[in-house]
């Protein structure tokens, strides 16, 4: 692997007597985009800024390119890189002159301004409203302005701190999907900042889980989500349904995990006797009516009751009562309507041992 554009060392953020920020190591690594996720208050915004050279730790070091920031090469290093905040810091000019800011304040010249600048606003959709004061202009309009100033400072690394929270839905995927394919095409290095499941999956390459200030998980995206941890990250990434459970027995890469109202098969080796926490996400639990050829039953099946149906435009969140405990479920519209579903109703919930990640406790 090549070797790391930044990185952090003992790390330590310490408000009084509080520690707000306690990372062992991390290192950032050219190409790629780091999402960084977790709960209000787990300390997403201190590390951003500490990794950006904006607050000093109170201990520990930062290296970029393998050079410790010490006090006199900090304003060089920053020059390197670039932020892009939850609130757009523009001033009241027109979108051309806050996207050219940063290049002003360097003294490049209005010809490299331009060369600089104009591409941007053509690639993020802006070009037209070059004129316009900001005051004028949409919250995705704004916010697109501040990526363009960033992207034009050509720097080589880039922060971005819950840019796109404040957006309505629409406006926010849109943004989303074209800050992704920017990042792949330029190859600019990015750390991303956010509490949104959605947004960390849709941009990070790879996934750190941060809570109290400590970095709970870092891995590719896929594994951190199917694979948590333990079960605060289960919770932070959206496990949503923990069963406390006893390895029974083991055979052939099969375990069968008993607890308090059924029993489950789930891939694995573990010990016999082992207290473990069984974690599935609700996308995979399927649901049917008892009645139905498709319901099963015996393992890996569980007689639910649905206690809340909560609608969104994609999915229904169904919230379920088992004899273990609740479960949450997440269906397609199409497959929510085909079941017509409403709240009492008794179905069948089932789902495959490969789809079940154990955490031994």
């Amino acid at each position: 692997m090549a070797e790391a554009l930044l990185t952090l060392e003992e790390i330590l953020v310490r408000h009084g007597s509080a520690t707000v920020l306690d990372i062992a190591r991390l290192e950032i690594h050219p190409g790629e985009t780091l999402a960084l996720i977790g709960p209000n208050g787990a300390g997403k915004s201190t590390l951003l800024r500490v990794m950006g050279l904006l607050q000093p730790p109170s201990a520990g070091a930062v290296f970029f390119r393998g050079e410790r920031a010490n006090g006199e090469n900090t304003l060089s290093m920053r020059r390197r890189m670039a932020s892009i905040f939850q609130e757009p810091l523009l001033l009241n000019a027109s979108l051309y002159d806050n996207a050219a800011l940063g290049l002003k304040i360097r003294h490049l010249s209005k010809a490299e301004i331009r060369r600089r600048v104009l591409p941007w606003l053509e690639r993020l959709g802006i070009a037209g409203l070059a004129a316009r004061r900001a005051r004028t202009l949409s919250g995705g309009e704004l916010q697109r302005t501040s990526l363009a100033r960033a992207l034009a400072l050509e720097p080589e690394l880039l922060f971005l701190d819950e840019p796109f929270s404040s957006l309505d839905p629409p406006t926010r995927e849109s943004l989303l999907i074209d800050l992704r394919d920017i990042l792949s095409q330029t190859g600019v290095t990015a750390v991303f900042v956010t509490h949104d499941r959605h947004e960390a999956f849709m941009l990070g390459s790879r996934i750190g889980v941060l809570n109290g200030g400590k970095l709970l998980q870092l891995g590719a995206g896929r594994d951190v989500f199917a694979r948590p941890a333990d079960e605060k990250v289960a919770d932070i990434v959206g496990a949503d349904t923990r069963i406390h459970a006893v390895v029974e027995r083991c055979s052939e890469g099969v375990a069968r995990l008993r607890f308090d109202g059924g029993a489950v098969e789930a891939a694995g080796d573990f010990q016999a006797g082992a207290a473990v926490v069984v974690c599935l996400r609700p996308e995979d639990i399927r649901l049917s009516r008892p009645e139905s050829p498709a319901c099963g039953s015996g393992i890996n099946h569980l007689s639910v009751r649905v206690v809340k149906v909560i609608p969104s435009t994609p999915h229904y969140r169904l919230l379920l009562e088992s004899g273990t405990g609740p479960l949450t479920a997440l269906l397609p519209r199409a497959a929510f309507e085909a079941l017509a579903v409403r709240e009492g109703d008794a179905l069948s919930a089932s789902f495959d041992p490969a789809a079940l990640h154990i955490i031994v406790r």
